[in-house]
């Protein structure tokens, strides 16, 4: 059979080589085609255009690339033309997906979604779209089951894949880790400032502003994958702190705490067992817009899917310095790390357990046998 992916992000790229392993299980002969990462290069078949081309983050940074954008997507359907798969499977990064989805169904493509998109959040018009658009969606968080249940779609839950990603990473020695990257004995709190150029401008200052009040402590940037050292270099200045580039479940394995942009990375801090603080702040304009259509009562998908704040979240003109450094005591306070604990157990038994990459693939294949 021919699959065609399209992902986008370094989420994307990590849960969309995840199913490329499992599709090949379940069809040997599978040809893949994909817009993705390195994760999934490095697993079969042929990039056609790498996440780090096409990463931008709020409101007004889309609008100003929408030219871009555009003809992207306009590539991406004449790309799925010339290799006219037997499906196309979109992963989350819904702006681009639903738009090449509309036409693909139109083309008499064949649609699956792994990873809905974010419409339990904001816009739930786009339901009757996807609806329209969307053959068969595998859902990774239980309570969008529930939520599009109310429009009368029924979609699967599959559990979370972050759950089999982090089962499946080598456990990580850390007296080696730290001599590796040239760590000191003192306890690590890690900062985690996004992926994307925009987050990390607006994240990493304030949080390097606490390194000073926590001597005994040593901070460690986890660098994402997509940026280069040279980006961090300028924030970073004469702060005493460690960079380790792509190794994030690895130093997190080895973390006391951890300061987290909100996205999937408060996930799988969760996951991984460490206490930590939530931030987000984007630009003032692109923060009014999202204000007024995100219906959540919370942005960290640990507290949205317990449904209650596991997390503190720290939002816009509460990520402050001074706030910041109160939250970050809270969760080096011993009884305040153990109810976290407890509940960071809580939240992995919600997800479901392990095998979703392997539970979505087999779906798939048996969507293209009927």
């Amino acid at each position: 059979m021919k699959y065609y992916i399209i992902a986008g992000e370094a989420s994307g790229d990590l849960h969309g080589s995840n199913l490329m392993k499992a599709l090949l299980q379940v069809d040997a002969n599978a040809n893949i085609r994909f817009w993705g990462g390195d994760l999934m290069q490095q697993v079969s078949g042929k990039l056609v255009k790498h996440y780090k081309e096409r990463a931008f983050m709020g409101f007004i940074e889309v609008v100003l690339n929408l030219h871009k954008i555009f003809k992207d997507i306009s590539f991406c359907k004449d790309d799925i033309t010339y290799f006219h798969p037997d499906v196309i499977i979109f992963i989350d990064n819904s702006g681009f997906n639903l738009r090449v989805a509309k036409w693909a169904k139109k083309e008499g493509f064949k649609t699956n979604y792994y990873i809905s998109p974010q419409v339990w959040a904001s816009r739930a018009g786009r339901v009757k779209a996807i609806k329209r658009d969307i053959d068969a969606m595998y859902v990774v968080l239980p309570f969008v089951k529930s939520f599009y249940k109310q429009y009368d779609y029924d979609v699967t839950f599959v559990g979370h894949p972050l759950i089999d990603a982090i089962a499946n990473q080598a456990q990580v020695n850390e007296l080696d880790f730290r001599k590796t990257h040239q760590l000191s004995e003192k306890p690590i709190i890690a900062l985690l400032p996004g992926s994307r150029k925009q987050e990390i401008k607006k994240m990493l200052s304030v949080m390097l502003s606490l390194v000073e009040f926590y001597p005994n402590y040593q901070f460690v940037i986890a660098g994402a994958p997509s940026q280069d050292y040279s980006f961090y270099k300028p924030f970073i200045k004469s702060y005493k702190v460690a960079f380790i580039s792509n190794k994030t479940y690895d130093l997190l394995r080895v973390s006391t705490a951890a300061l987290v942009t909100s996205g999937t990375a408060t996930l799988e801090t969760a996951l991984l067992k460490v206490p930590q603080v939530v931030c987000y702040k984007g630009s003032t304009i692109s923060y009014q817009i999202a204000k007024r259509i995100i219906t959540l009562k919370f942005i960290s998908l640990v507290n949205l899917v317990m449904n209650r704040a596991i997390v503190t979240e720290l939002i816009q003109n509460d990520f402050t310095k001074k706030r910041l450094k109160q939250e970050l005591d809270k969760i080096l306070n011993t009884e305040n790390r153990k109810k976290m604990a407890s509940d960071y157990l809580e939240l992995e038994k919600t997800l479901g357990g392990q095998g979703a990459s392997e539970k979505t693939a087999q779906l798939i294949y048996k969507f293209l046998q009927s």
